[in-house]
């Protein structure tokens, strides 16, 4: 499994290091920016070693075929 984020993920990110910028998660922009880095590092490296379960049929009202991820204890 591949991860790719759309460009509107992508500028969400980037706004979500300003926000905990402003909010004084962090103190330095570049701090802010780096965990941002890391954070989506971790979810395309951990996402696709994740147990997939296929989604509830509440969820067919987005699409077919859904799944969710979860953490398989195995897996640690």
């Amino acid at each position: 499994m591949k991860v790719i984020a759309l460009p509107e993920v992508q500028q969400y990110l980037k706004k979500l290091s300003y926000i905990l910028y402003e909010k004084d998660y962090f103190g330095f922009l570049d701090s802010s920016e780096r965990y941002v880095e890391e954070l989506f590092e971790d979810i395309k490296t951990n996402l696709p070693i994740k147990q997939h379960n296929p989604a509830p049929k509440y969820f067919d009202k987005y699409g077919k075929g859904l799944y969710y991820a979860s953490f398989n204890k195995n897996n640690k």
